[in-house]
């Protein structure tokens, strides 16, 4: 069954944020046609093209993207690496789901194609959990690979021991994702904080909608978490869009510009750079 096309607004007004030079998102999703959604994962109800998001994109200035894996292809990774291969290496990378059995000429395959992390999904629909996190970090350690790790910050304390074990670099993924928001002062928190200085953690700016109560464009619910963090480790963050936001009723989609924009009440200018440019960059290659 072909599915429909994509009907979500992508243009609009151009964010107040003026986006550096090499900015890049860190994470956002991708649905092309002929690729269906795999057992296990959630329906796709319609496309995310290249062409899609090169209008977001333009919009608001990006000149770098991560494609992730979405939930809805579990294993199947070809849609990522298809839209790798329509952007192009000098601009993009890809983050796939790995088997924990996968070989090393199946991370070789996928390293030539763009693909640089795997994803590790704790909620539901994800196609690899933190239970076999390390039979995965196993499987990337030697191509300098990292892990992007989601999961609800209010059960952090569940999952400490593996973080802390973990020796690749990996991202603790969409702000903590604190379901629902905590204060910025909680102690889960204060891990994250912890976990970063280890040096080998970052911190992504990401779907602050998807766990907010108070809502945007200002997001004061997860907007202390943020600033803490930001201003914790300045030079461990990243930043992604999360296009085009599946994970949310369509009654309830953001608009792409004010994602851009939470970075003018959360980072100066100079960290702004960072977070955009400078630590993506170190940790993608680009």
């Amino acid at each position: 069954m072909s599915i429909p096309a994509n009907t979500r607004q992508l243009e609009g007004p151009l964010p107040k944020l003026a986006a550096p030079k090499g900015a890049t998102d860190c994470h956002m999703h991708i649905y092309l046609p002929g690729y269906s959604a795999q057992p296990g994962g959630p329906d796709i109800k319609e496309l995310a093209t290249v062409e899609d998001y090169k209008i977001v994109q333009r919009r608001l200035s990006l000149d770098r993207v991560v494609v992730t894996q979405s939930n809805a292809y579990q294993f199947d990774n070809r849609a990522v690496l298809d839209a790798v291969a329509q952007m192009g290496q000098a601009s993009a990378r890809a983050i796939v789901a790995v088997r924990p059995d996968a070989s090393e000429a199946d991370i070789e395959e996928f390293h030539a194609q763009g693909a640089r992390g795997a994803r590790i999904m704790q909620l539901p629909g994800g196609a690899v959990g933190i239970d076999r996190l390390a039979e995965v970090e196993a499987r990337i350690r030697a191509f300098g690979w990292h892990l992007m790790v989601q999961f609800n910050g209010r059960e952090i304390n569940d999952y400490l021991t593996t973080l802390k074990a973990i020796q690749t670099d990996y991202i603790i993924d969409h702000i903590g994702k604190f379901m629902p928001p905590v204060s910025a002062d909680d102690v889960r928190v204060d891990h994250i904080a912890e976990l970063l200085d280890r040096g080998n953690a970052w911190i992504k700016i990401c779907g602050g909608y998807e766990t907010s109560l108070t809502g945007g464009p200002h997001y004061e619910d997860v907007g202390p978490v943020a600033k803490r963090l930001i201003e914790h480790a300045p030079e461990r963050v990243l930043w992604g869009s999360n296009w085009p936001h599946v994970g949310v009723p369509r009654e309830h989609y953001p608009d792409d510009a004010e994602q851009l924009d939470v970075l003018l009440r959360w980072a100066s200018p100079s960290v702004r750079q960072k977070i955009l440019v400078d630590n993506p960059a170190k940790l993608y290659g680009f």
